[in-house]
């Protein structure tokens, strides 16, 4: 037989204070904990936390109007990219009471329409988005209900709406300037998609890095991937080697890209680095893994995610909060994927 459930009544009792004043000792709001003499407080305090009393969930939604939870969309969680920032995302709002509804899109979306609806219906308190594109009905949707929205590694053009990401331009240019810095001037670059904050950021510090070291583009020596997948990746390298065999390296948008250009390779008897270098974006886990250890750009992804977190407990507590964007720093990990153009001319 299932023991009790603790509430808040047995709580009143044994601090022998009033239901009302159990309620506000143990409230979220510091506003109303300040309403209780600070030692009943600490006494209503003690006494829940040896009885291990937790708060009805449905009768707190109804007092506060907060469902203590958020909801959170990804795009894809396969990509090895999304684990780490989840992980960071569900640390920071346990921390501060609130669980996470976490729902996978399959970068569709009418299945981002249907899960955001769901979210919404159970009175989320806020929405992280990890698939909010440049122009995105769903934000300015989510934006319209007076709901806290945070976008983590996306950002919008015109930076409306609290976002946490990594600096892309900063780090493509530290994918650019080492391959430069090994000889190579027949440099490609796979694109990511441009609906995406990450797609255009990144072939814009491209071609920005580029014309800086007085180096010309050709025209077709950019591809774009229509999503950040491996098969995509594969089909776009195949078409920029068929089309540009004397390219010598790639700068994949992220490393999903740079593995499906692995597989090209491999078709068709390329040898990566010796024929060609390539470095990758995201320093997924598996980059130090395959042969040859991939070349990438990493960021702080679990950073990412809690600090995305932050701003949105921030924004629900505080709803009138200045809107900050933060980019975190990457950092170029140089592996075995790149080397010198004289090594590979012998």
């Amino acid at each position: 037989m299932a023991a009790r459930r603790v509430t808040l009544r047995d709580i009143a009792r044994l601090a022998e204070v009033h239901p009302g004043t159990a309620s506000r000792a143990l409230s979220d709001d510091e506003k109303l904990k300040k309403l209780v003499n600070p030692e009943t407080a600490a006494r209503v305090q003690r006494i829940a936390k040896e009885m291990n009393y937790n708060p009805d969930p449905a009768a707190r939604s109804l007092k506060t109007r907060r469902s203590h939870s958020v909801g959170v969309l990804i795009p894809d969680i396969t990509n090895p990219l999304f684990p780490p920032i989840i992980r960071g995302i569900e640390d920071c709002l346990g921390g501060n009471g609130f669980v996470v509804l976490l729902g996978n899109t399959d970068d569709d979306s009418k299945r981002e329409r249907m899960l955001l609806d769901g979210m919404l219906s159970r009175r989320v308190d806020a929405m992280i988005l990890a698939t909010a594109k440049r122009d995105h009905d769903v934000v300015v949707d989510i934006v319209a209900q007076d709901l806290p929205v945070v976008l983590v590694n996306r950002v919008l053009d015109n930076h409306a709406i609290p976002s946490v990401a990594t600096d892309d331009m900063a780090g493509i240019r530290m994918a650019v300037n080492h391959l430069i810095s090994l000889g190579h001037t027949k440099i490609a670059h796979l694109a990511g998609p441009q609906e995406f904050s990450t797609g255009a950021n990144r072939i814009k510090s491209f071609y920005l890095t580029m014309n800086a070291a007085g180096i010309e583009v050709e025209p077709n020596m950019v591809s774009y991937a229509e999503s950040f997948s491996q098969a995509e990746g594969a089909k776009r390298c195949r078409e920029l080697m068929a089309a540009f065999p004397d390219v010598t390296a790639i700068v994949a948008a992220n490393d999903m890209l740079a593995i499906g250009c692995y597989q090209a390779f491999e078709e068709s008897g390329i040898r990566c680095p010796e024929d060609i270098s390539i470095v990758g974006f995201n320093d997924a886990p598996f980059s130090d893994k395959i042969s040859p250890p991939l070349t990438s750009i990493t960021f702080p992804h679990y950073q990412v995610g809690f600090e995305a977190a932050n701003l949105a407990v921030e924004r629900i507590h505080n709803p009138n909060s200045a809107t900050k964007v933060l980019f975190l720093p990457p950092e170029l990990v140089v592996r075995k994927s790149t080397t010198a153009v004289s090594v590979k001319l012998k």
